[in-house]
């Protein structure tokens, strides 16, 4: 669910929709009628995931031989 809130709102309970983000609620700021921010909360689980993306995405690869890496080194070279 989505929260919008004007920025004197905001200013007055800003640790109750940081608790609100927290729980997984999105909160837009707005000017007036023009949305011009939105809080969302800094997830440190997100960094091993995305490693374990990558790791996996490699682990999807083909192996690749010395002498691809050096053609593609070269590519474009006269």
């Amino acid at each position: 669910m989505t929260i919008t809130v004007k920025v004197g709102e905001a200013k007055t309970h800003l640790s109750d929709l940081l608790n609100k983000v927290e729980a997984g609620e999105d909160v837009v700021i707005a000017r007036g009628d023009q949305p011009v921010a939105r809080l969302v909360p800094i997830r440190a689980e997100r960094g091993p995931d995305i490693v374990e993306d990558i790791l996996a995405a490699r682990a999807r690869r083909r192996p690749v031989s010395r002498e691809e890496i050096q053609a593609w080194k070269n590519e474009g070279r006269a």
